[in-house]
């Protein structure tokens, strides 16, 4: 195939996500896909170099109303989200300059390495909670039962949404984020998504707490001119991605460690190793697949190839993460590795914000889990598990475990 020819991806890729991605990459530096299950066509790019280029390149947009566009071009009209569905997407990661720029200096305090560690004593305390639940426990889907509720509680807590209402909320982020579910779903997850938030925000500017949501109400309404819309928008980024990638990352740490015992062994009698064991994690295993969406506003070329002007590109971060040329044996799990650099929170203007905070979920959950568990065990075949049907997000399903 060559790089002109259109592979049509398979409605199951999503579940054999690095053989995908080393399929991709082993027919050249840049691929053209048509991606489920709207048929998206776009360029991937899958080599750490050109990625991490193509991460800070102005030349790649993220507009909201140009990939709106774009979407109305290329796609049949029965494809495209509307009304809240593409409402909930005119926040800061689908944004340029100056108005990322605007947007991103509202969140940016909330998420600095020292005000994330001030949580600490508090995610700490939340571990031990989940911890504590699961003791008396044979066996457990450690995704439902402590990566998902682990990241979705402090988040929540730190954005002030009621504790009654998380489970609800957390619904509707799956259903947005699935390629396995029917676009009336989608668009009814949306539009609840959005009223929720709606009256969230009337709720805060009301009666302000002390949370970060409060926080960017009135900050709106001092002169940031942040519309309703955009508030709207930004919580529900907020709020998707502050939880979503902790789950994967959890998850995937957990089942790359039960998978290699020598490095869980490892991990155990040098806890001291947990910090750059968790960018192993992000690296070897990431919690996305293929970064959000990008598209050309001139001729960009990559790797030889010349992609046109008013084309989606998507960066596959775990393909990335997984390229020989800068990880020798990228296939190898490797605690002590060396790790740093690696694209799994992005890179460039759009780096995940709450790259810190993940990370120190993962530290103290990761940390606290196999001190609690000395015996934890995968139950279940590798070729049984199932990942989420998702080009995004890059998870686990469930995670069958035996506790003792």
């Amino acid at each position: 195939m060559t790089s002109d020819e259109i592979l049509e991806v398979p409605e199951d890729f999503a579940q054999d996500a690095h053989v995908f991605a080393e399929m991709l990459r082993g027919g050249g530096p840049v691929r053209r896909v048509r991606l489920p299950p709207r048929g998206l066509p776009a360029y991937v790019v899958t080599g750490f170099a050109d990625a991490r280029a193509l991460l800070a390149d102005p030349r790649l947009r993220k507009s909201s109303q140009g990939i709106r566009e774009l979407f109305v071009a290329k796609l049949p009209p029965e494809a495209l989200l509307s009304g809240s569905g593409a409402d909930l997407s005119q926040h800061m990661l689908n944004s340029d300059p100056p108005d990322h720029t605007r947007l991103r200096k509202l969140v940016n305090k909330a998420f600095t390495a020292r005000t994330v560690a001030r949580l600490r004593p508090r995610v700490t305390e939340i571990t031990a909670e989940l911890l504590d639940a699961l003791a008396g426990q044979e066996q457990a889907d450690l995704v439902a039962s402590f990566a998902a509720p682990l990241p979705i509680t402090v988040i929540c807590e730190l954005l002030g949404v009621r504790e009654e209402d998380r489970s609800e909320f957390a619904g509707w982020s799956k259903t947005l984020l699935s390629a396995a579910v029917r676009e009336q779903e989608i668009q009814a997850a949306a539009a609840s998504m959005f009223a929720y938030l709606s009256g969230l925000i009337a709720q805060k500017r009301a009666e302000p707490a002390e949370d970060m949501l409060s926080d960017l109400v009135h900050a709106s309404d001092d002169g940031d001119s942040l519309s309703e819309t955009e508030l709207v928008s930004m919580a529900f980024l907020l709020l998707v991605a502050g939880h979503e990638t902790t789950v994967n990352l959890i998850a995937n740490g957990v089942l790359a460690l039960l998978r290699e015992p020598e490095q869980l062994a490892r991990l155990r009698a040098e806890p001291a190793l947990l910090p750059g064991a968790v960018e192993e994690f992000l690296r070897f295993d990431g919690p996305i697949h293929l970064a959000t969406l990008r598209f050309t506003a001139e001729p960009v070329e990559v790797g030889g190839v010349t992609i046109p002007a008013d084309e989606f590109v998507l960066v596959s971060l775990l393909g990335a993460n997984r390229d020989a040329e800068r990880y020798p044996e990228p296939d190898k799990l490797d605690i002590t590795r060396a790790a740093g650099g690696h694209l799994a929170f992005g890179h460039g203007i759009h780096y995940c914000v709450g790259a810190p905070l993940a990370r120190l979920e993962a530290e103290i959950a990761l940390g606290g889990l196999l001190a609690r568990f000395p015996e934890i065990a995968l139950d279940a075949k590798p070729d049984e598990l199932v990942y989420r049907r998702s080009s995004l997000v890059h998870g686990l399903e469930a995670l069958p475990v035996r506790l003792r």
